[in-house]
């Protein structure tokens, strides 16, 4: 028969071995429901936008929700933005849009201001100077080539030879097309046609490219080559503050979106 003296470290051997089973037990339920909650799909409200172009105006489309892998704390701080023509995009949820496009691409503008489409195709409207989020298309088989060329030039050595093949068409001088990227933009590539950026407070670079002027803000977002005819997609966002965190959000759907010809790496 065992004595009490051999009792004792035997039950203390289960207590610290059922102790250790009830916490793994307690990891893995933990690594699940995070997981559950990562692949929950949740819905965001769906936000057409009115469009003006070459074929004149065009009224904003009703379309359903969209259920996107984030968090319902996330998707209560989001909408979904899109007009007739070209891609949606993410943006905080309340805001204005308005889109313009043409044969060479397309423009969507999303705002928490008011925006007023004659300013948009007024040669006197610099830009955006506050927050915004702009998701742009510009066609490489169209007049849209001269932008893919630019960009191309300075971030994307893999398509080399198509913005020499624009420059050598001499309808805007060699000079326009400067190669590598800008001096104070931060760079992520995410594969030879995905690019991520930052262009910094108060700089010139790939976030400027657009029609979000420079300010005491960064502009965050991406730029992806795409489609047989060499299409670009650019967006760029900037956001305030408490919203920052969102920009990691909209530029993983836009490349989600997009669904580009070499993926991720």
């Amino acid at each position: 028969m065992a004595t009490t003296k051999h009792r004792k470290p035997l039950m203390r051997g289960l207590v610290v071995a059922t102790a250790y089973w009830l916490a793994s037990l307690a990891g893995t339920q933990a690594n699940i429901t995070e997981a559950q909650a990562t692949n929950a799909r949740i819905a965001v409200p769906f936000v057409g936008c009115a469009s003006d172009g070459q074929l004149g105006p065009l009224a904003a489309p009703k379309r359903e929700s969209r259920a996107l892998p984030i968090s319902a704390k996330d998707a209560q701080r989001l909408a979904y933005y899109q007009a007739e023509e070209g891609p949606g995009v993410l943006a905080p949820r309340g805001w204005h849009c308005f889109s313009t496009y043409g044969t060479d691409g397309s423009n969507l503008f999303v705002s928490p201001d008011p925006i007023d489409p004659k300013a948009l195709f007024s040669a006197d409207w610099k830009g955006f100077t506050g927050q915004a989020v702009q998701i742009s298309v510009a066609s490489g088989g169209t007049s849209g080539r001269f932008q893919v060329a630019k960009l191309i030039a300075r971030v994307f050595p893999a398509y080399k030879s198509f913005a020499l093949d624009v420059i050598a068409e001499r309808i805007e001088p060699a000079s326009d097309f400067p190669f590598g990227p800008y001096s104070k933009d931060k760079l992520r590539y995410r594969g030879k046609n995905v690019v991520e950026f930052e262009t910094f407070a108060g700089s010139e670079g790939l976030g400027t490219q657009s029609r979000l002027q420079k300010n005491p803000s960064p502009i965050e977002g991406v730029a992806i080559i795409t489609g047989e005819d060499t299409d670009l997609i650019q967006l760029s966002a900037r956001l305030s503050e408490n919203n920052r965190d969102l920009i990691a959000i909209i530029v993983r759907e836009v490349e989600k979106e997009t669904n580009p010809l070499d993926g991720h790496q």
